[in-house]
């Protein structure tokens, strides 16, 4: 009964008050007065705004490599991260106090002094001079303003000058204050404050101007802070009015001092201190990697793109992109320093980033999908390059796993695993013989150089080595063309293109989508692999092989955290079982005859890479390829626990020949990527295909 009378008589008060401060000099009809006032400050606080009760504070999310600990970059729209109050110097909790409402600790979350205070004072000088707002009422505008799912209009509403909004802000306070103790809301409160130069609450304000936690200010430090919450543009020590935000801190401190919170001799002694700031900003997007790991701009803007693509975070592409920027999300990325270093070491061995030529290189890991790596000879910048120039040194570019403007880079005769799969699962055993002839005329159409009568004959690249009679093992060691061209004939082409894609093999140009969805049944180059693809996704399919037949989506993530700590489920390997294993493992036999291996049955005969398994000590198989006239390169290796794909292209001209002479370079290069990531991993052996797979022929599908 008490209360309610109180509350009655305040709102009387606070009516006419808000005559004083938002009208000036009128005063408000006595039936508006009781009108708005008995009802509003009522309010129950079960009846408040969900956003009141559980605030939607934009903060920042953190993406950190796979220690959990590096941190990549930060994304966000305001700079921010909530602390607990525990976390916060009790002085910087004083100050804020002392500077913004020294009777926090007293009243209801409406101050009745304060509010006859400015209603005097305005009423005295005929203008609003003097506001009357409370910690509470200031942290409930806050939030109203800084809801993220506001528009702009409405953001201007919360906090335009009126008298409703200010009855508003009264009801919510003295709501909140009979529910919340007021330390929960002083942590609020500075978790939500601007505190200018872009850092919004403590966490974020003490590092942007002195590189330190909330838990290490000093008196002047944190009394500067208090201070410039008042006017955080304008008195900005970093970009506005140094003099002014030193101003403000010896209003502070005074404020302190008369609140008996703090001796005069201490705040002599602090106000006495010059201006020490240490400036620092918090990265900001994938520009704002360090710049001594330049190298991981591209891992963070395929990580981008992968968010972008996750329904966990909305609806639309946008909706998900402002989730990652206001979200709070802690990100532990896939990336693992140790190799994306030494796979950038390697890539720059071949090319600079002053030439042309780019040798993009992806590590992904089987039977996760997860990548630790994503390196190649550029600069992830924005900055301008020379004339005729368009993606070396700068590029943002998405030159490793594709996208944009970039639609990947032949990948010759590694796409000759696809025809291996397809024909394995068809019902060919890897002891399919064929005599294999310098050059084969198909049935395939085609036009142009390639073309024999208006039908596709391919030859041997070189036929003293791989003409003659061949078994899978051996023509895929050799990569005898013609063989792989018949075989594609046995099984049809169409299951090939098929194949790819299941792997995961994207195809991103134009040209080559209409032809899989077109004319997949006459696509017999395809085996040569004259469909563009990236190193991301051709590592993948490899690892699709290393892993028994299970594909798992390139994962740029190990795990993910919304700001409440919880565990998102889109950090899962999304994986999948789209081969037989015996089939894939058959397949790998026949892979480990390419690098200088030995398959289980002792059928290796011939290598395009015969020096990798010696240097690399374990057991591993994989592909070389070249396209057509050695426009690019290619070297895919994997070994149970990994998977290394690289492509040597000229990105802005495709048809600028790298030349058949680098592939050793990648070769070496792609095997001491594979040594320095296994260094502390066990070796494994491959699992051995059934003989009935190996060595005896089985009724084909549809048959």
């Amino acid at each position: 009964m008490i209360r309610a009378q109180l509350d009655k008589l305040l709102t009387v008060v606070i009516a006419g008050v808000l005559a004083g401060l938002v009208l000036a000099a009128a005063a408000l009809p006595v039936a508006l007065v009781f009108g708005i006032g008995f009802s509003a400050l009522s309010t129950p606080y079960s009846e408040l705004p969900n956003t009141l009760r559980t605030p939607p504070t934009a903060q920042r999310s953190n993406l950190y490599a796979n220690d959990g600990t590096t941190l990549i970059t930060s994304f966000y729209q305001e700079d921010r991260v909530d602390v607990p109050l525990h976390e916060v110097a009790p002085v910087m909790r004083q100050a804020i106090v002392a500077a913004e409402d020294v009777r926090f600790y007293q009243h209801s979350g409406v101050d009745l002094r304060g509010v006859v205070r400015a209603f005097t004072v305005n009423k005295r000088d005929g203008q609003t001079r003097q506001g009357a707002s409370t910690l509470t009422m200031q942290y409930v505008r806050n939030v109203l303003s800084n809801d993220p799912r506001l528009t702009e209009a409405q953001r201007e509403a919360a906090t335009e000058l009126t008298t409703v909004r200010k009855l508003q802000e009264m009801r919510y306070a003295l709501a909140l204050e009979r529910e919340l103790d007021k330390d929960e809301i002083l942590t609020r409160y500075l978790n939500i404050a601007y505190f200018g130069a872009g850092a919004y609450g403590i966490a974020a304000a003490s590092k942007r101007y002195f590189s330190r936690s909330p838990a290490e200010l000093t008196l002047a430090q944190a009394a500067l802070l208090a201070g410039l919450v008042r006017s955080p543009d304008s008195d900005d020590p970093i970009n506005g009015d140094a003099d002014s935000a030193v101003a403000r801190r010896s209003y502070v401190l005074e404020r302190l001092v008369e609140s008996g919170q703090v001796p005069a001799d201490a705040a002599a002694a602090a106000r006495a201190e010059p201006l020490q700031l240490r400036p620092s900003e918090t990265p900001n997007d994938c520009t704002g990697v360090p710049d001594a790991h330049n190298d991981w701009g591209f891992f963070c803007d395929w990580f981008t793109r992968w968010w972008s693509s996750q329904s966990a975070f909305g609806a639309t592409a946008d909706e998900r992109q402002r989730a990652l920027r206001r979200g709070g999300f802690s990100i532990v990325s896939s990336l693992d320093p140790g190799v994306q270093r030494a796979t950038t070491e390697q890539v720059l061995k071949i090319y600079p980033m002053s030439r042309a030529e780019a040798v993009p290189t992806a590590v992904v890991q089987p039977g996760t999908g997860r990548v630790l790596a994503m390196s190649v000879n550029r600069a992830y910048s924005v900055a301008d390059n020379p004339v005729g120039q368009k993606n070396h040194p700068n590029t943002v570019n998405q030159l490793i796993a594709g996208g944009g403007a970039i639609e990947g880079y032949q990948g010759g005769s590694t796409f000759k695993l696809f025809t291996l799969l397809a024909a394995l699962e068809s019902g060919l055993p890897l002891s399919t013989e064929f005599v294999a002839p310098t050059q084969l005329l198909t049935r395939f159409p085609v036009t142009g150089a390639a073309s024999c009568d208006g039908h596709w004959c391919p030859a041997n690249a070189s036929p003293s080595s791989m003409d003659g009679p061949r078994t899978m093992w051996s023509a895929f060691g050799r990569s005898v063309n013609t063989y792989f061209a018949w075989l594609t004939e046995k099984v049809g082409a169409d299951r090939v293109v098929e194949m790819a894609e299941r792997l995961g093999i994207v195809l991103r140009a134009k040209s080559d989508a209409e032809l899989a969805r077109y004319g997949a049944k006459d696509w017999g180059p395809f085996t040569l692999g004259v469909a563009a693809t990236t190193p991301l996704d051709l590592a993948s399919a490899y690892a699709t092989v290393a892993a028994e037949g299970t594909s798992c989506a390139p994962l740029p993530v190990v795990s993910i955290a919304d700001s409440n700590g919880r565990p998102v489920d889109a950090a899962k390997p999304d994986c999948r079982q789209v081969l037989d294993a015996d089939v894939a493992r058959a397949a790998t036999d026949a892979a480990r005859c390419p690098v200088g291996d030995q398959s289980m049955y002792g059928r290796c005969d011939g290598a395009t890479a015969p020096g990798l398994r010696a240097k690399l000590g374990r057991p591993v198989a994989g592909k070389t390829g070249s396209s057509e006239r050695y426009e690019t390169e290619t070297v895919v290796a994997f070994t149970p626990q990994l998977a290394v794909a690289s492509m040597a292209a000229n990105p802005d001209d495709p048809r600028d020949a790298v030349g058949q002479a680098v592939q050793a370079q990648m070769v070496n290069a792609v095997g001491a990527v594979l040594s320095y990531a296994l260094r502390d991993e066990p070796v494994r052996d491959f699992v051995p295909p059934s003989e009935r797979t190996a060595f005896q022929t089985q009724p084909q599908a549809g048959n």
